[in-house]
Formats: C-alpha cells, structure tokens, sequence
C-alpha cells in the first residue's frame, strides 16, 4: 500500500486546487487594491518538508528568518544559487516525481487593511507568478495550492480577512510535477517573482469579460461587442457609445495596428464597479493562405522575448519593461513572440499603448524529454491534459483583451501529442478572432501558421517558392520563423539575406530572432555570469546569452544590424542622379517622416539639406532627384547619404530619430600609390629603408618613423565567436574545433629568406600548423618613395585545404601609449562580412578601449568594416584594397582563453589587426553557418598596405 503525505500535491499532475476560475486581468478599476509586494520574511530548507505547517499560524514568531524582496527570486537574494540548463532537466527524468532534495521557501507577510478598506463584498488574493509550486494559507487556513509559474492564480479571500495582522503565508518550491512542464531554456529561479494584490470584489462588480472590437477595412468601420458575466453598460466617449453588455455596436473608426496603435478610451460600467478599457478595433484572419490584419498581410519583423534583469531576474519592474518596448520601437521592431510564457501582463499593455505584434506563448515546454525520443512526454498523456488546459485558458481568459496578441502560441518545443491538440481545438472555439501557432506541429494539423526554427536561406527559399513538400494543408498555409538568426556572441549573420527572402516571397511572413536579452546575471567576480558560474551539476554555459541586448540593456551590434535590415523605408540609388524611396509599412504612409539628404567627400560632410518626398502608401516607391553636387570630388571619394528622420515626436522617440537611411556613391577613392623610389640600406644589424628599419637577420619590421612596431607577420586566427563555435549537435560542421584541430591557433612561422634588391626588401616566409602539411607559402615586399612604407603581402595556400580561414591579414603590436583611433570607413560599430549592413561609410573616431564589443564571453570582436584608412599611435595606415581593422590591449590567443570579461587584463601592447578577409559570421551557434559567398577560402590572395608616420 502506498501512503499519502501532505507533500503529495507537488507530484500530483494536476493544476492545484482552490484557485478561481481564470478571468480577463485589467490594470485598474475603481474597486479597491492593496499590493502585498515588499518585504518579505523567508526560511529556506533543502527539502519539501510539507508536514510541518506551523509556520502559517497566526502568532508564529520568524523573527529569526531572513528579509527578501517580493517579488524577487530568494537565489538572487543569497539564499541558494542559480542553475540554468537549455533543454536538459536538472533532476531525474522520472515525471512526475522530483528529487528529495528539493530547496522550498517559506514566505510570510503580515499586513493590515487599509482603514477604507469597504467592509461589504468579497475579496480575491491574486499570485502574477511563482515558480514553481505554491502553497497558500491566510490567517492559518489553508485556502489551496496551484502550478504554473508565469500564470495568474486568485483565491476567494475574504471570508478569512480581518482589519489588522493578517497572516499570509506561502510555501513555495522549486520543483514539482509542473516543472516538467516548464523546461524553458532560461535560469531555474524559484520564488514569487511577479505581483502579489489582494483585491476587493463589491457585490455586482465584473467578474469577466471579452472586448470583442473586429474592424471592417473595406467599409471602414469597427463593430464592438463587450460579453461580461455581469450585467453593465459600455461606453465609449469618443464614439458616442452607451450601449449594454453583450449588445454590438457598428460605427466609424479608426483602426489598431503595430505601426498605428490607435487604442480608444471606454468604461465597463456595472452595478458595482468601473473598469477602464483600452479598445483597439482590429481583425486577424487567415486568407488567401497569409496572416492579414484588416485586410492586409503584415510581416513580421520580430523578436523572442524572455523577461530578463541581470539583478532581479524575471522580477520586472514596469519601467524595465517600458525600457524594452521603446527600445525595439526605436530598432524598427514591430513584434514579439513571448517565449516561451506569457510576460507579465504589464507588458501587454504596452505593446498596446506604443505598438507590437503579439504572439503570446503559453507557459509549456517539455524539451528534455527529447533526450528518450520524447517517450513519457506529458502532451501526450491523458493525465496531464488537464493542467495543459489549464495553462492554455489562463493564458487566454487573461490576456484576451489586448489587441496586440494577433496570434496564441500553444508553447515551445514539446513534442507533439493528444494534450496539444486539445489545447488548440479549447483555444480555437475560445477565440476564433485570433489564430494558433506551435512550431512543433510539423504537420500543421492543430495550427494555423506553418512554423520553423533556424531554417536555413535555402530552405526558408523553397517555402517561400512552395516546393517544401509536407501536407496539402501546410502547402497552403503562411510561413514564419518562430526563431532565427540566434544572436549568441558576435553575431548573428546574414540577416539581411533571409530578409530579402522575406520581402521576395509573399508566403514568407517573417520571422523573430533569437533573442531579445542576455541573460547574463550580475556578479563582481565574472562581470556577468553565465551557466556553471554557480557550481551546477549540469549547465549549458553561456547558451544563455544570446541577446541583441546585453545583460544592461546595452544594444549590441547584433540588434543595430537588425533595425538596418528591418527598416520600414528603404534608400536606393536608380543611377540617375536621383534617390529611390520605398516605403516597406504594412499600414503607415510616409507623411511621419521628414528626410534630408548630406554630402560627403572622403567620408567627411561638406553640405546638407532637406529632400522633398512624397507621403508614398505602403510598398510605393518613387525617384526623388537629388540636388547637383555640391563640391567638385575630383581624386577622393564620394557618396550622398539620405536619411529618413522622426518629423515630430511620438510616443517612443523624438523628432529626428532616424529610421532609415542609404548610401548613394558617386565616386570611388584612387588607390594609394607608393612610388618604389628608395632602396634598402643594409647595416650590421639593421636594414633602413625609407623611414622604417627592420632586423637585418629576420627582415622584421622594427620601427617606422619614431613609432616602434612589435611582431608584425601573417595573421589566419581568431578568437573563435560562439557562432564559429556552433552547437554541441553539430559535429561535423562545427567551424571552430576544425579550425582548431587544423591547429590555426598555433600556426609557425618559417624564415625562408631575406632579400634586399635595388628597390624592395623581400621576406618570404611559410605560415602552417604543426602536425600536417598544409601551410601558406607567404612573402612581404617592402617599398618606400623615402616619406612612406608600402607593404605587400602575397599569399599562396600549400596543401589541401580543406575548411576556410578565419581570417587572413597582418598583425602587429604599439606601444601602450596609442590609444586615439581615427578612421575612414565603416563604423561607428563592427561589422564583419554578413553582419555590416549598419556599417555606415565616414570618419570615425575613438579610443581603443571604445573600439571592443563587451560580449559576455570575450570572443572575436571590434573590427571596423571596409576602412581605407586609420590612424593610431603616430601611425596612418592606407589599405589598397579597403580592410578590417581592430585594436585591442591583448592578444587574440589572451582574448580566445578568456572565459568572462574580467580574465581581460590590458597589457603594454596594443595589438593591431589589418586583415583583407574575414570569414562570415553566419548563427550556428544554434542554426545555420555563413552563406557560401562569405566563406574566406584559403586561395591566392595578394593585398597592401601604406604605413606613413604622423606627429
């Protein structure tokens, strides 16, 4: 006989017991509210030890426990330690049971009703979040339990409060039969980490209700119907609307969408309480096999959105949140998919407010049962369908009302099953104004959309031209990437080709790239920890981070690339003196923006003015003359630059805010010539030629002017970036570890002769790894017109090479004393082969500090694109033709060992990198490498360099 214990709810499968039925959230109303969030008391034991409960009595003395902030994580407070796995469970898979060993918190808060508190009515006691089982007493009655972390629960309370000590407790722990449910790819982070509110209920106040708010765009009008389990009455002033409950009402208006989010005031007014609405009029529907808001397809130009602070970890304030939605509107962002849990419901409101598609993710994933070929999975056994509807309708019940959600996400990476499809066929006769998504679903036989993940430009192209194969109903369906271009590290590459697919094919509705932040959690010791900072069993490293942000809500390259791909009005040049304007909105026309053009002469503004375009609809295009130059440009180079700006300021930037712009070359730079008109003067221990000297023995270049130069040769390497890196499951392409095991970290360098002519000093030397026969047979040719120093390097590879170089150019080192950098080329940020679409051609200024990228682990960063030429340490250096440049106060081999920013340590060198290639970049550190064209193969390569000294 087996026995029962008052444990035994944290291994029952179902959603809990006691709570009230899921119902529509709203931010306000006039009943009153008491926020139970602050101070906390909290003992923490390493087990579930459910049958001591006495701390939830009245008069229990804790004055001994600890203080911790609600809401808040206690691991992220000093009581235990953070564990973060991508897919793999960290306990035994043996569902529903968790470990013994299962770290439980024990909260308590006492509080007093406010002395206006109303005396009549109920009350409900509502938890936004708590990972990831929770137990709940009120003044020592036990009033039920529930699951499902990142989902509201409310308790009927009022019955058991009094005016003054009340006593809440809540048990909480971290595992239980519902984290087999909530393998998230994230931190494993209990606590009650979003809002705790008790609410007053008056008699006749609403319980729930639907805004039903579809919008005609042929006729141009809304038609609004409010369902409400209690009777009241609608209003709308701006539309003259009073009209009961549940009655519809059709009239002129005008609609919501993402880039013109019109959100109308209202009142659901019933006997005993006034709600304020927010009604945006939109319809969504599937036609013509496309996803079309009020009659138009919409594409989406997205982003995953884990809830992250690298203090608070999913504790979100609202500011934190407003933070993120003004920075994807300000990065042309227009939608989110909210991986892979509903956000807090705060968050919606703001993608109401200031604009964003919404996909809204059910708080659902079960990826480690993949490991056992996804036998034993919960979606696909009867006993836990239920807790899978309920995670579906609380989901639904509570953010139904948001006008933003265009689309429901039955959850991530959960295999397939009985239970999924019961959660869409409850969800699609819930709602039928929205549709369902779930990437998993290969046969698209329970969604409307048909999804992927990390497809390849390839095959995102055979979808797009409809030969994917696959069932006649997912043929017919529109296609999105529910998550690419993985942005771990320096990265991700190639965004702009998948855009241009997107842009080419109808039935490529975009995508939502992997994802919004690091999460990188704050520490002294490591700068930002990652995966087994924290002495985890098992651990994913920093897969974890793998933002356009970092973990400060700084915007990486990736996410600068990302607004240049992604924005709404394209510059192009038609080659006839005039500028090509094209408006890529879904909705918006073009009379927000103002646009001016500039002139520049070798990368330098000379003139600038306002450029008149017309207000084009959505996917027009016009040629706009642009005025004559205004400079002659005779043997430099030059370039308009047409910008389109903010003409006033919005809810989300200011007037002047640029949101796109282009690049209209006029005319290209002349090569620098060196005439080879000294020769090398040989001395015991010293060759001078020009203004450099070299080592008469090595040829080594030794000092150039009075600026002295350290180690200059060939450089093949660096400091392998996550995407070089790739995932753990891609074993035979993995970049890096060929790279290494080719031995291209550790490359020799071979004399092979030293040759003084009449005109040029010639080195040539063989570059090659130790171990095989592969090498680069390489030669350096000195020339000097006596003022200047020509290098050229001619490389020819050896042997069969079999995999791209990383990179390929030269390498040297200053003194630690240079330190201002002045360059004409691409900046401000980096930009590498498939990842410099925000490369904007000028001169660019800064320090060699400024110059690196804070990647969470320290990886392949800093270059500037196409540069022709820069400044540094008493030092101009003109590339023929343009080059990568990069400086750092460490060598490559220092920055590649490095595990966290704080193993960096400045050294007395500046390392110098002038390379001709680099390899791309692509995102396979979970998806697909780079594109052929940005391979730097191992080939014949020659190019040069001008080295002149300047006070």
């Amino acid at each position: 006989m087996t026995s029962s214990t008052a444990a035994d709810y944290i291994e029952d499968v179902s959603p809990g017991s006691g709570a009230l039925p899921p119902r529509a959230r709203y931010a306000s109303s006039d009943a009153k509210s008491l926020s139970l969030n602050g101070s906390w008391r909290l003992r923490v034991s390493a087990t579930a030890d459910a049958e001591d409960d006495s701390f939830a009595e009245e008069g229990y003395d804790a004055g001994d426990w600890a203080e911790v902030t609600v809401p808040g994580h206690w691991v992220l407070q000093g009581h235990g330690s953070p564990i973060y796995t991508n897919h793999l469970y960290p306990f035994p898979v043996d569902p529903p049971h968790v470990p013994t060993e299962n770290p439980t918190g024990d909260h308590l808060r006492v509080f007093d009703l406010p002395s206006e508190w109303p005396s009549d009515g109920g009350a409900v006691l509502r938890f936004d979040g708590v990972e990831s089982c929770a137990r709940i007493w009120l003044n020592g009655t036990d009033i039920g339990e529930f699951k499902g972390s990142r989902l509201p629960h409310e308790f009927a309370v009022g019955h058991l409060l009094k005016p003054g000590g009340n006593v809440l407790a809540v048990r909480v722990h971290q595992w239980s039969a519902g984290s087999y449910l909530e393998d998230q790819d994230q931190w494993w982070l209990p606590g009650i980490f979003r809002d705790v509110t008790l609410l007053h209920r008056p008699p006749g106040s609403a319980l729930d209700f639907f805004v039903h708010a579809s919008y005609d765009h042929l006729g141009g009008a809304g038609t609004l119907r409010v369902d409400s389990d209690v009777d009241g009455r609608i209003t709308v002033p701006a539309l003259d609307i009073d009209v009961a409950t549940g009655e519809s009402v059709t009239m002129p208006v005008r609609p919501w969408t993402a880039e013109l989010p019109y959100l109308y005031d209202g009142l659901l007014t019933t006997e005993g309480e006034r709600v304020p609405l927010r009604i945006g009029f939109r319809t969504v529907e599937l036609s013509d096999g496309l996803i079309k808001v009020n009659g138009r397809a919409i594409l989406f130009k997205g982003v995953n959105r884990h809830e992250w602070h690298p203090e608070k970890g999913r504790a979100l304030d609202l500011e934190t949140m407003r933070e993120d939605v003004l920075l994807m509107k300000r990065h042309n962002i227009n939608a989110v998919r909210t991986s892979h849990y509903p956000p807090h419901p705060a968050f919606l409101d703001l993608c109401d407010e200031y604009g964003l598609w919404v996909i809204d993710e059910c708080d659902l994933e079960t990826h480690g049962f993949t490991e056992q070929a996804w036998r034993d999975n919960p979606v696909d056994d009867d006993r836990w369908t239920p807790a899978l509807l309920d995670r579906a309708a609380r989901m639904v019940e509570r953010d139904k009302n948001h006008p933003s959600i265009v689309v429901w996400s039955l959850g991530n990476e959960a295999g397939t099953g009985r239970g999924l499809t019961a959660m869409a066929e409850w969800i699609h006769a819930r709602d039928r104004s929205r549709l369902v998504h779930y990437e998993g679903d290969i046969d698209c036989r329970d969604t409307d959309v048909h999804s992927r993940m990390y497809a390849s430009h390839a095959e995102v192209e055979r979808i797009g031209q409809d030969l994917d194969g696959g069932t006649h109903k997912r043929r017919q369906l529109p296609f999105i990437l529910c998550e690419y271009g993985h942005a771990m590290g320096n990265g991700p590459g190639g965004l702009a080709d998948y855009q241009r697919l997107f842009e080419s094919y109808d039935r490529l509705q975009g995508g939502f790239i992997w994802e919004w932040i690091d999460h990188g959690i704050k520490d002294e010791r490591h700068g930002f920890a990652y995966g087994g900072d924290f002495g985890e069993e098992l651990h994913d490293g920093n897969f974890v981070c793998d933002g356009l942000l970092f973990p400060d809500r700084v915007p990486s390259p990736g996410l600068i690339e990302y607004k240049k791909v992604v924005e709404p009005v394209s510059v192009g040049s038609p080659d006839d003196g005039s500028v090509r304007i094209t408006n890529k909105h879904d909705f918006a026309d073009l009379s927000a923006f103002a646009f001016q053009w500039s002139y520049q002469v070798d990368g330098e503004t000379v003139e600038s003015g306002p450029l008149t375009v017309p207000p084009l609809a959505p996917g027009e295009s016009a040629d706009v003359k642009l005025p004559a130059p205004p400079v002659e440009s005779e043997g430099a180079e030059s370039q308009w630059t047409v910008r389109a700006l903010l003409a006033a300021d919005t809810a989300w930037a200011p007037a002047g805010h640029v949101v796109g712009w282009g690049r209209i070359p006029v005319s290209a730079r002349p090569s620098p010539y060196v005439s080879a008109t000294s020769a090398p003067v040989l001395g015991e221990r010293r060759i001078t030629l020009g203004p450099a000297s070299f080592d008469a023995r090595t040829g080594e270049l030794k000092s150039i002017g009075a600026v002295d130069v350290t180690g200059l040769r060939l450089d093949v390497w660096r400091a392998t970036t996550d995407n070089d890196d790739g995932a753990s499951w891609q074993t035979d392409i993995r970049r890096g570890l060929l790279w290494r095991k080719l031995g291209l970290h550790r490359m020799r360098h071979r004399l092979d002769g030293v040759e003084s002519g009449e005109d040029a000093l010639t080195v040539r030397t063989r570059v090659a790894p130790a171990a095989w026969e592969i090498g680069l047979a390489t030669v350096y040719r000195w020339t000097s017109d006596g003022e200047r120093l020509r290098l050229t390097v001619s490389v020819a590879p050896e042997g069969d090479w079999t995999v791209p170089l990383p990179r390929l150019g030269i390498r040297f080192g200053l003194d630690a004393s240079a330190d201002r950098v002045k360059w004409f080329g691409g900046g401000p940020g980096e930009g590498y082969p498939d990842t410099k679409s925000a490369s904007q051609l000028g001169r660019w200024v800064s320090t060699v500090d400024d110059l690196q990228t804070p990647y969470v682990r320290p990886q392949e960063n800093g270059a500037r694109a196409d540069v022709r030429w820069a400044e540094l340490g008493g030092l101009r250096i003109d590339g023929d033709p343009e080059f990568w440049f990069t400086a750092r106060r460490w060598t490559t081999e220092q920055l590649d060992a490095a595990a966290h920013r704080t193993d960096l340590t400045p050294g007395d060198t500046v390392w110098v990198n002038l390379d001709h290639g680099q390899h791309g970049i692509g995102s396979q550190s979970c998806g697909p490498g780079p594109l052929p064209q940005y391979f730097l193969n191992a080939e014949p390569a020659e190019f040069s360099f001008v080295f002149s000294a300047r006070p």
